[in-house]
């Protein structure tokens, strides 16, 4: 599989959009390819793309087309198209519906499975007795009776699905088994009806029933096994509740979901799931985002603090006002991002979907000529009637369509359940060959919010008292370094006292009158501008700017009596990012717009291979060319809307979910909590989704390109192949599965020894 550069999507018609349709009735890559060929021969269809693991098409329609041309040419092609609501409360409604419909099937194809295997045993207890010589072979009219019954009762669907597929033009994996299944039927019924008793040991009921049976089962095990690889999207539609508690003038009312308008106040119970995404006006206690987030601890909430739908209420009571519902929540967002991730199609399943719309037409032709060949060796009909059988049945390619798919939806839901959202498989590919990654600063790197980090008090002054004053003060400001100082003033428990006669200075500073004392705060420049003596503090001021610290003076009635340090704090996470990034041979680098002094004191401390500071938000998008240009994979990773620009321009953007809007519209990955550990833990869910995916296309030909020759040669008979065709279709499926189970094994804080588990 190569890497690619940067993806380039043929651009959509004017007006054209995008539709989604549930499609029923695909059993192999065969039909998938058949769909999707019909699909786009379609007047007013622009593009399709069929994904066989999530029995699902994307299709691209022209204004002057609707969904009834799309469920027309699917029908045409002999399988049911219908296509997926708009509507919230509609589509869940229809995904319950499906569920129940998936599960009916399930059990019929269960049922059938059980009457097959239960005809069928009689011939393989008869083959076993035969083998030891301590039996004799079954009555030849009785096998016929147990045969016939499990050709029509278990090969219905298969001559169901053959039927449509020729009648389209196309042919697919039940081609294979019908042909495969009749000629040993048939060829045996003849020889009963012709012979009679004389017929027995010429005989091959077994084969037909014993591949229909092994076939089946192959079924119910794909079956249950895809379940478990798209079950990430199942469990995020379950998560949002469908009615929620209103408060309305001072009135409790149970309303639908659908219902709620921003603004509305909803009440929370504890223990209940979080139905809107809104803003907590009333309560304080505990919410578990983990199945949102991927977050495993329960976070606080207070007044203030956001909420997400889904999200889990611990054991308090909280009120919460709606800022967003329906298909403008963070859930449907992830839930969207997840759903286009996975349908989405790897360049190498172009070459597969291509291989795989021959593959039943050649096969068909090997099976004869195999059946020709024997004929011309000598070895007669029934020998050569069993090679091609046997060619016939080994042959499906549905380890080849699922290979691919199942791995994708496998891999990026764990990740979403991780908190990681991968935008769409392009971006799966390149991350996996990301060699630099470059940081913002602020919000990404730190936590994006001063805070005061030291104190220095002029002798007889207290620092509670410096703090004190300047909160008064800074309480009237709005800007980040005041509230900063209001913050610490209040983690101390200190009061906030009244202060008049506010004023700012420009650039400088504030000030203001507290308890009749004329209180000045800001710059070297607010200080020289009033003439206050800063001497006494000085070497102070001077030591926290040396540390890359924002220093501020408090000066009370003309006189310095303290400096505040001030500074973005590093989150603790980002050490044990770099750490481990730097140990799987990545390089790290910071781009920030702050000042050298800083970007240089937070590079040190976090360990970072490289920095640039100050950067314009252009000239970062300029620094992701070049590296670009020097043949680097760069991915770029922040929060802002100036880092909008850098995101777009890099191989891969990574985006913190607790960024702007447009940065995540932006990125191709979004990181659903502020955690940079969680940036290694995306590429390495990539690299384990690409590994998979590679080892499933390798099982799915190796099946092929050893099972063909191996049956034509009469290595194989009937059942064996059939055996082993069921086998490779679970094998490929159970291996995808196992993507489930990866989880982001985050280093400690502060310790890059951790390493994401597959």
């Amino acid at each position: 599989m190569t890497a690619l550069t940067r993806p380039k999507p043929e651009p959509a018609p004017d007006g054209a959009s995008t539709r989604v349709f549930d499609i029923r009735g695909m059993t192999c890559a065969a039909c998938a390819t058949r769909i999707e060929t019909v699909l786009k021969k379609t007047p007013g269809v622009a593009d399709a793309t069929v994904n066989l693991a999530l029995e699902r098409a994307d299709v691209v329609l022209t204004p002057a087309a609707d969904d009834a041309v799309v469920v027309e040419a699917v029908d045409r092609a002999g399988y049911e198209a219908s296509p997926r609501a708009a509507d919230p409360a509609e589509r869940r409604r229809q995904r319950e519906a499906e569920e129940v419909a998936r599960r009916a099937a399930y059990r019929r194809t269960l049922l059938v499975f059980a009457v097959s295997a239960v005809l069928t045993l009689p011939f393989l207890a008869s083959m076993g007795a035969m083998l030891t010589g301590g039996g004799h072979l079954m009555d030849p009219w009785t096998e016929l009776v147990l045969a016939t019954i499990v050709q029509v009762v278990a090969g219905a669907r298969f001559y169901r699905g053959a039927a449509k597929a020729l009648a389209s033009g196309g042919a697919n994996m039940d081609v294979l088994v019908a042909l495969g299944t009749t000629a040993a039927w048939g060829f045996s019924t003849w020889m009963v009806l012709t012979r009679g008793h004389a017929a027995a040991g010429h005989l091959y009921f077994e084969a037909s029933a014993a591949v229909l049976t092994l076939i089946l089962a192959g079924k119910l095990m794909e079956a249950r096994a895809k379940a478990g690889t798209t079950a990430a999207v199942r469990a995020l539609m379950a998560l949002r509740p469908e009615t929620a508690t209103r408060l309305r003038d001072g009135r409790e009312e149970p309303v639908p979901v659908e219902d709620l308008r921003a603004g509305d106040r909803v009440l929370i119970r504890p223990g209940e799931r979080i139905p809107v995404d809104g803003r907590i006006v009333e309560g304080l206690g505990h919410v578990d985002e983990s199945l949102v987030t991927g977050e495993s601890v329960p976070v606080e909430r207070g007044p203030g603090d956001p909420v997400v739908t889904g999200a889990l209420n611990g054991e308090s009571a909280l009120v919460a006002a709606v800022t967003a519902t329906g298909e403008d929540t963070t859930l449907a967002r992830i839930t969207r991002l997840v759903e286009n991730a996975q349908s989405g199609k790897a360049p190498v399943q172009v070459l597969v979907d291509r291989i795989s719309a021959v593959f039943v037409p050649v096969v068909v032709v090997v099976a004869l000529v195999t059946f020709l060949g024997w004929l011309v060796a000598g070895q007669g009909f029934e020998a050569a009637l069993v090679a091609a059988v046997s060619v016939l049945v080994i042959a499906c390619p549905c380890a080849l369509g699922l290979a691919t798919p199942t791995a994708l939806v496998a891999g990026t839901g764990a990740a979403a359940r991780a908190g990681i959202l991968i935008k769409d498989i392009e971006t799966l590919e390149r991350a996996t060959d990301v060699d630099v990654v470059l940081f913002d600063k602020t919000g990404t790197l730190t936590v994006g919010r001063p805070t005061v980090v030291d104190i220095a008090a002029r002798p007889g002054v207290s620092d509670d008292e410096v703090l004190a004053l300047a909160a008064a003060v800074q309480h009237f400001s709005e800007h980040p370094l005041a509230r900063a100082v209001v913050d610490a003033a209040a983690a101390r428990g200190l009061p906030l006292r009244p202060a008049t006669g506010f004023r700012a200075a420009v650039a400088r500073g504030v000030a203001a009158t507290v308890d009749g004392h004329a209180v000045a705060i800001g710059n070297s420049a607010l200080m020289a501008e009033r003439a206050i003596d800063t001497a006494a503090l000085a070497d102070a001021f001077a030591r926290f700017e040396a540390a890359a610290r924002t220093a501020v003076w408090v000066a009370r009635d003309g006189e310095v009596i303290g400096v505040l340090a001030l500074a973005d704090p590093v989150r603790p996470e980002a050490r044990a990012a770099v750490a481990t990034l730097k140990a799987r041979g990545i390089e790290s680098r910071m781009l920030t717009g702050d000042n050298a002094a800083v970007a240089s004191s937070v590079a040190a401390d976090i360990g970072l291979g490289g920095w640039r500071g100050p950067v314009l938000p252009a000239d970062k998008a300029g620094e992701v060319e070049a590296l670009r240009n020097a043949g680097k994979t760069v991915a770029m990773v922040g929060d802002g809307v100036n880092d909008a620009p850098a995101l777009a321009a890099a191989d891969v953007g990574i985006a913190m979910g607790t960024g702007t809007d447009v940065a995540m519209e932006t990125a191709a990955i979004t990181l659903m909590r502020p955690d940079p550990r969680l940036v290694p833990a995306a590429l390495e869910v990539a690299k384990a989704t690409r590994a998979k995916i590679r080892q499933n296309l390798f099982w799915a030909f190796a099946y092929n390109v050893i099972g063909i020759p191996l049956a034509a040669f009469g290595v194989l008979t009937p059942a064996l192949a059939g055996a082993a065709m069921a086998l490779s279709s679970v094998s490929v499926v159970t291996n995808a599965g196992l993507l489930t189970r990866w989880t982001a094994r985050l280093a400690p804080e502060g310790d890059g020894a951790g390493r994401p588990a597959n």
